[in-house]
């Protein structure tokens, strides 16, 4: 069935399905506001967003705002979100993107595409992620790991680069389903197609994915 499916039907479809197979996937991260949600994504890189809220509390109730993360010490910071990997250049991006928005943005989170991806450590990932939950502006998909591997599986994508894969996404999916991408994808990725032993015979949708039963290490059930 998958080789008599354009890609457009195929996405289509496997949003279908996995709108009904996940109908609350949302955000996992814990945030309060757009500063506090902006941190987290940041720190969300090469790491699980369960690990994120797990340090997230201690920092924001020692730094709370933009004004707090700008003053603090960096030895500070960094044993606090040393569990999220690679703290150096995460302390690093997010005390530098506190002082933008202090000196640029009036301590305001910016609530543009063009103005988040000037903030230090924030690529169209994460400003994606940012503008769409903090201010309801859908303006792309957010394209993480989970999102690419299902979007090559399913064979809506060749390219390598994730604003490339992005854009074929966004070509592909009428406007109003770029949000629930993302969470569809990411809840699918971690319970069914994930990247090393993908349960295929368990799968809604792999009657209509060109990949399935052919991932090494696959599996029949979950």
């Amino acid at each position: 069935m998958a080789s008599e499916m354009t890609a457009r039907e195929r996405a289509c479809e496997a949003m279908r399905r996995l709108g009904a197979l996940y109908p609350h996937a949302h955000i996992a991260l814990d945030y309060d506001d757009p500063w506090h949600l902006l941190v987290a994504v940041i720190l969300s890189a090469q790491t699980t967003d369960v690990g994120v809220n797990k340090v997230t509390p201690t920092l924001f109730a020692r730094f709370p705002g933009p004004e707090d993360l700008a003053a603090a010490s960096v030895l500070d910071v960094e044993e606090i979100v040393r569990p999220t990997g690679f703290y150096h250049n995460k302390t690093k991006a997010i005390m530098a993107s506190a002082r933008m928005v202090l000196t640029e943005f009036d301590g305001r989170v910016p609530d543009t595409m063009a103005d988040l991806m000037r903030l230090p450590g924030v690529a169209r990932k994460t400003a994606n992620i940012v503008i769409a939950n903090a201010y309801g502006k859908v303006e792309g998909i957010a394209v993480d790991t989970h999102v690419f591997r299902l979007s090559h599986r399913l064979g809506l994508t060749t390219e390598k680069d994730p604003d490339k894969v992005e854009r074929d996404l966004c070509a592909l999916l009428p406007r109003e389903d770029w949000y629930a991408v993302n969470y569809r994808f990411i809840d699918h990725g971690r319970a069914v197609c994930t990247a090393k032993r993908p349960a295929c015979g368990a799968c809604a949708i792999s009657d209509i994915c060109p990949s399935a039963f052919t991932v090494p290490g696959w599996r029949a059930e979950l």
